[in-house]
């Protein structure tokens, strides 16, 4: 019983870690095309287009670790804890 106990454990990590894989690919996919976009509209100094990309992607990720941290604390508190 405890090695099929292992062996979700070992699956599941190995599922988590294949999806943040994949997430990275797309994000550094996504990077690159915010850069190329934004140097377009910004064509006279690169300098300014990487600094507002870089402010761009400063604020949605703030804006996306606050969604999840409150998605979370909702989850959290409907859940109710198992009697032992």
């Amino acid at each position: 019983m405890a090695t099929t106990a292992f062996r979700i454990q070992v699956l599941d990590t190995i599922a988590a870690l294949m999806t943040a894989a994949f997430g990275l690919i797309a994000a550094l996919a996504w990077n690159e095309a915010i850069k190329w976009a934004v140097g377009q509209v910004f064509t006279s100094d690169p300098g300014v287009g990487l600094f507002i990309y870089a402010i761009i992607v400063t604020i949605l990720a703030i804006v996306a670790v606050i969604l999840i941290g409150r998605s979370i604390a909702k989850l959290k508190a409907t859940v109710v804890p198992e009697k032992k």
